[in-house]
Protein backbone atom coordinates (compact mmCIF):
# COMPACT_ATOMS: atom_id res chain seq x y z
CA UNK A 1 0.00 0.00 0.00
CA UNK A 2 1.12 3.44 -0.85
CA UNK A 3 2.26 5.73 1.86
CA UNK A 4 -0.96 8.25 1.53
CA UNK A 5 1.44 10.76 3.61
CA UNK A 6 4.09 10.91 0.61
CA UNK A 7 1.10 10.88 -2.29
CA UNK A 8 -0.37 14.23 0.18
CA UNK A 9 3.20 15.69 0.10
CA UNK A 10 3.78 15.25 -3.46
CA UNK A 11 0.40 16.32 -4.07
CA UNK A 12 0.68 19.70 -2.76
CA UNK A 13 4.22 20.34 -4.60
CA UNK A 14 1.81 19.27 -7.64
CA UNK A 15 -0.58 21.98 -6.99
CA UNK A 16 1.91 24.98 -6.04
CA UNK A 17 3.69 24.28 -9.12
CA UNK A 18 0.27 24.54 -11.05
CA UNK A 19 -0.65 27.62 -9.07
CA UNK A 20 2.66 29.47 -9.86
CA UNK A 21 1.79 29.37 -13.27
CA UNK A 22 -1.67 31.02 -12.60
CA UNK A 23 -0.81 33.26 -9.85
CA UNK A 24 0.44 36.56 -11.35
CA UNK A 25 -1.65 35.78 -14.88
CA UNK A 26 -3.43 39.00 -16.10
CA UNK A 27 -7.25 38.07 -15.53
CA UNK A 28 -7.56 38.30 -19.87
CA UNK A 29 -5.06 35.70 -20.21
CA UNK A 30 -7.76 33.32 -17.94
CA UNK A 31 -9.81 33.37 -21.23
CA UNK A 32 -6.93 31.88 -23.38
CA UNK A 33 -7.49 28.53 -25.09
CA UNK A 34 -5.79 25.16 -23.51
CA UNK A 35 -5.44 22.19 -25.86
CA UNK A 36 -8.26 20.94 -24.43
CA UNK A 37 -11.25 21.81 -27.27
CA UNK A 38 -13.74 24.56 -25.80
CA UNK A 39 -11.63 24.52 -22.59
CA UNK A 40 -9.58 27.84 -21.09
CA UNK A 41 -7.25 28.39 -18.58
CA UNK A 42 -10.20 28.92 -16.48
CA UNK A 43 -11.96 25.67 -17.69
CA UNK A 44 -9.05 24.19 -16.81
CA UNK A 45 -8.75 25.42 -13.03
CA UNK A 46 -12.31 25.71 -12.53
CA UNK A 47 -12.51 21.64 -13.13
CA UNK A 48 -9.70 20.98 -10.35
CA UNK A 49 -12.10 22.84 -8.41
CA UNK A 50 -14.78 21.30 -8.68
CA UNK A 51 -12.99 17.83 -9.07
CA UNK A 52 -11.50 18.39 -5.31
CA UNK A 53 -15.02 19.45 -3.96
CA UNK A 54 -16.21 15.71 -5.01
CA UNK A 55 -12.93 14.02 -3.48
CA UNK A 56 -13.80 16.50 -0.22
CA UNK A 57 -17.23 15.30 -0.36
CA UNK A 58 -16.70 11.56 -0.71
CA UNK A 59 -13.95 11.51 2.23
CA UNK A 60 -16.21 13.46 4.73
CA UNK A 61 -19.81 12.97 3.63
CA UNK A 62 -20.48 9.47 1.69
CA UNK A 63 -24.42 9.56 1.44
CA UNK A 64 -23.70 13.23 0.00
CA UNK A 65 -20.69 12.28 -2.81
CA UNK A 66 -23.65 9.21 -3.65
CA UNK A 67 -26.56 11.33 -4.39
CA UNK A 68 -24.05 14.05 -6.27
CA UNK A 69 -22.90 10.86 -8.54
CA UNK A 70 -26.17 9.35 -8.79
CA UNK A 71 -27.16 12.81 -10.19
CA UNK A 72 -23.78 13.62 -12.25
CA UNK A 73 -24.45 9.91 -14.17
CA UNK A 74 -27.54 11.68 -15.49
CA UNK A 75 -25.94 13.21 -17.70
CA UNK A 76 -22.51 10.54 -18.06
CA UNK A 77 -21.08 12.55 -21.05
CA UNK A 78 -21.25 15.81 -20.04
CA UNK A 79 -21.25 17.20 -16.62
CA UNK A 80 -17.58 17.40 -16.28
CA UNK A 81 -17.57 19.93 -19.12
CA UNK A 82 -20.79 21.78 -17.46
CA UNK A 83 -18.65 21.83 -14.42
CA UNK A 84 -16.06 23.12 -15.78
CA UNK A 85 -18.17 25.79 -17.79
CA UNK A 86 -20.22 26.92 -14.86
CA UNK A 87 -16.96 27.60 -12.53
CA UNK A 88 -15.28 29.60 -15.65
CA UNK A 89 -17.35 31.73 -15.00
CA UNK A 90 -15.99 33.17 -11.98
CA UNK A 91 -14.12 36.04 -12.04
CA UNK A 92 -10.42 34.84 -11.61
CA UNK A 93 -9.61 36.33 -8.39
CA UNK A 94 -11.63 34.28 -6.79
CA UNK A 95 -11.52 31.13 -9.19
CA UNK A 96 -8.29 31.18 -7.76
CA UNK A 97 -9.16 30.99 -3.81
CA UNK A 98 -11.61 28.82 -4.83
CA UNK A 99 -9.17 26.29 -5.63
CA UNK A 100 -6.59 27.20 -2.96
CA UNK A 101 -9.29 26.66 -0.28
CA UNK A 102 -10.67 23.87 -1.43
CA UNK A 103 -7.28 22.05 -2.30
CA UNK A 104 -6.46 23.02 1.07
CA UNK A 105 -9.81 21.21 2.84
CA UNK A 106 -9.17 18.17 0.86
CA UNK A 107 -5.51 17.23 2.11
CA UNK A 108 -6.48 18.04 5.62
CA UNK A 109 -9.46 15.62 5.44
CA UNK A 110 -7.20 12.85 3.51
CA UNK A 111 -4.35 12.98 5.72
CA UNK A 112 -7.53 12.28 8.46
CA UNK A 113 -8.94 9.42 7.24
CA UNK A 114 -7.86 6.16 7.67
CA UNK A 115 -5.08 4.95 5.27
CA UNK A 116 -6.73 1.62 4.45
CA UNK A 117 -10.40 3.04 4.39
CA UNK A 118 -11.95 2.94 0.97
CA UNK A 119 -13.29 6.03 -0.52
CA UNK A 120 -16.59 6.16 -3.09
CA UNK A 121 -15.66 7.79 -6.01
CA UNK A 122 -16.98 7.97 -9.61
CA UNK A 123 -15.74 4.76 -10.75
CA UNK A 124 -14.18 1.83 -8.10
CA UNK A 125 -13.70 3.06 -4.43
CA UNK A 126 -10.57 4.02 -3.53
CA UNK A 127 -7.80 4.34 -0.64
CA UNK A 128 -6.42 7.46 0.83
CA UNK A 129 -3.10 7.05 -1.29
CA UNK A 130 -5.46 5.94 -3.93
CA UNK A 131 -7.85 9.23 -4.13
CA UNK A 132 -4.57 11.32 -3.60
CA UNK A 133 -2.90 9.85 -6.88
CA UNK A 134 -5.63 10.32 -8.55
CA UNK A 135 -5.63 14.10 -7.73
CA UNK A 136 -2.30 14.49 -8.17
CA UNK A 137 -2.31 12.96 -11.77
CA UNK A 138 -5.36 15.19 -13.07
CA UNK A 139 -3.34 18.15 -11.61
CA UNK A 140 -0.27 17.47 -13.38
CA UNK A 141 -2.62 16.90 -16.85
CA UNK A 142 -4.47 19.80 -16.53
CA UNK A 143 -1.28 21.82 -15.18
CA UNK A 144 0.26 20.20 -18.92
CA UNK A 145 -2.84 22.21 -20.35
CA UNK A 146 -2.17 24.87 -18.48
CA UNK A 147 1.66 25.04 -19.47
CA UNK A 148 1.10 24.45 -23.30
CA UNK A 149 -1.09 27.63 -23.51
CA UNK A 150 0.70 29.69 -21.98
CA UNK A 151 4.21 28.07 -24.16
CA UNK A 152 5.91 26.89 -20.47
CA UNK A 153 7.84 24.10 -20.67
CA UNK A 154 7.55 22.00 -17.16
CA UNK A 155 10.33 19.96 -16.09
CA UNK A 156 9.71 16.36 -15.14
CA UNK A 157 9.91 15.37 -11.08
CA UNK A 158 9.87 11.92 -9.35
CA UNK A 159 6.18 13.04 -8.64
CA UNK A 160 5.34 11.22 -12.04
CA UNK A 161 6.09 7.76 -10.40
CA UNK A 162 2.67 8.12 -9.34
CA UNK A 163 1.40 8.94 -12.43
CA UNK A 164 3.58 6.32 -14.02
CA UNK A 165 2.32 3.53 -11.62
CA UNK A 166 -1.54 4.68 -12.10
CA UNK A 167 -1.10 4.17 -15.57
CA UNK A 168 0.02 0.82 -15.39
CA UNK A 169 -2.86 0.16 -12.80
CA UNK A 170 -5.57 1.10 -15.05
CA UNK A 171 -4.76 -0.89 -17.91
CA UNK A 172 -7.61 -3.45 -17.87
CA UNK A 173 -9.72 0.15 -17.04
CA UNK A 174 -8.95 1.07 -20.28
CA UNK A 175 -9.66 -2.25 -21.95
CA UNK A 176 -13.04 -2.01 -20.28
CA UNK A 177 -14.04 1.52 -20.96
CA UNK A 178 -13.77 0.23 -24.98
CA UNK A 179 -15.51 -2.99 -24.28
CA UNK A 180 -12.48 -5.04 -25.21
CA UNK A 181 -11.36 -8.06 -22.97
CA UNK A 182 -8.02 -7.03 -21.17
CA UNK A 183 -5.00 -9.62 -21.82
CA UNK A 184 -4.75 -12.52 -18.92
CA UNK A 185 -1.07 -11.71 -18.85
CA UNK A 186 1.09 -8.94 -17.24
CA UNK A 187 3.13 -6.87 -19.02
CA UNK A 188 6.51 -5.29 -18.83
CA UNK A 189 6.68 -1.68 -18.26
CA UNK A 190 10.37 -0.38 -17.89
CA UNK A 191 10.57 3.50 -18.12
CA UNK A 192 13.53 5.77 -17.20
CA UNK A 193 12.81 8.34 -14.52
CA UNK A 194 13.72 11.86 -14.89
CA UNK A 195 17.09 11.53 -12.79
CA UNK A 196 18.18 9.07 -15.35
CA UNK A 197 17.11 5.85 -12.97
CA UNK A 198 14.19 3.47 -13.85
CA UNK A 199 10.47 2.68 -12.92
CA UNK A 200 9.66 -1.10 -13.63
CA UNK A 201 6.42 -2.79 -13.15
CA UNK A 202 5.65 -6.33 -14.08
CA UNK A 203 7.38 -10.13 -14.51
CA UNK A 204 10.99 -9.10 -16.25
CA UNK A 205 10.10 -11.91 -18.82
CA UNK A 206 6.61 -10.84 -19.45
CA UNK A 207 6.27 -10.87 -23.69
CA UNK A 208 4.16 -7.89 -23.72
CA UNK A 209 6.20 -5.30 -23.17
CA UNK A 210 6.32 -1.28 -22.83
CA UNK A 211 9.31 0.99 -22.97
CA UNK A 212 10.04 4.72 -22.52
CA UNK A 213 10.45 7.89 -20.99
CA UNK A 214 8.57 8.38 -18.10
CA UNK A 215 7.50 11.27 -18.71
CA UNK A 216 6.27 10.87 -21.92
CA UNK A 217 4.37 7.63 -20.49
CA UNK A 218 2.35 9.77 -18.36
CA UNK A 219 1.71 12.09 -21.34
CA UNK A 220 -0.18 9.30 -22.95
CA UNK A 221 -1.75 7.47 -20.42
CA UNK A 222 -3.40 10.95 -19.59
CA UNK A 223 -4.07 11.58 -23.09
CA UNK A 224 -1.84 14.69 -23.21
CA UNK A 225 0.03 13.74 -26.28
CA UNK A 226 -0.55 11.56 -29.22
CA UNK A 227 1.68 8.35 -29.70
CA UNK A 228 3.01 9.85 -32.50
CA UNK A 229 4.71 12.70 -30.82
CA UNK A 230 6.19 10.54 -27.94
CA UNK A 231 9.14 8.77 -29.62
CA UNK A 232 10.57 7.02 -26.82
CA UNK A 233 7.56 5.07 -26.10
CA UNK A 234 8.00 1.32 -27.53
CA UNK A 235 5.43 -1.51 -27.44
CA UNK A 236 6.51 -5.01 -28.21
CA UNK A 237 4.00 -7.62 -28.62
CA UNK A 238 0.39 -6.47 -30.42
CA UNK A 239 -1.26 -6.56 -27.00
CA UNK A 240 1.06 -3.78 -25.57
CA UNK A 241 0.99 -2.10 -28.51
CA UNK A 242 -3.19 -2.13 -28.22
CA UNK A 243 -2.50 -0.65 -25.02
CA UNK A 244 -0.62 1.99 -25.90
CA UNK A 245 -3.69 3.19 -28.61
CA UNK A 246 -6.30 3.34 -25.90
CA UNK A 247 -3.99 3.75 -22.30
CA UNK A 248 -6.13 5.75 -19.55
CA UNK A 249 -5.73 6.53 -16.27
CA UNK A 250 -8.68 8.91 -15.53
CA UNK A 251 -12.08 7.41 -15.15
CA UNK A 252 -15.08 8.00 -17.23
CA UNK A 253 -15.65 7.39 -20.83
CA UNK A 254 -13.15 7.00 -23.24
CA UNK A 255 -11.47 10.51 -24.27
CA UNK A 256 -10.84 11.99 -27.47
CA UNK A 257 -7.01 12.43 -26.57
CA UNK A 258 -4.94 15.02 -28.73
CA UNK A 259 -4.57 15.36 -32.55
CA UNK A 260 -0.97 14.38 -34.03
CA UNK A 261 1.07 17.92 -33.89
CA UNK A 262 2.48 17.28 -37.28
CA UNK A 263 6.37 17.76 -35.54
CA UNK A 264 6.19 14.00 -34.14
CA UNK A 265 8.79 11.35 -36.24
CA UNK A 266 5.77 8.98 -36.86
CA UNK A 267 3.44 12.44 -38.59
Amino acid sequence: MSDPGAVLADLTAESEELDALVAELPAGRWADPTPAEGWTIAHQIAHLAWTDRQALLSATDPDGFARAAQEAFTAPLTFVDEAAEAGARTPPALLLDDWRAGRARLLTALAERPAGEKLPWYGPPMSVASMATARLMETWAHGQDVADALGVTREPTARLRHIARIGVRTRDFAYATHQLAPPAEEFRVELRAPDGGGWEYGPADAAQRVTGEAREFCLLVTQRAHRRDLPSLRAEGPDAERWLEIAQAFAGPPGKGRAPSGKGPAA
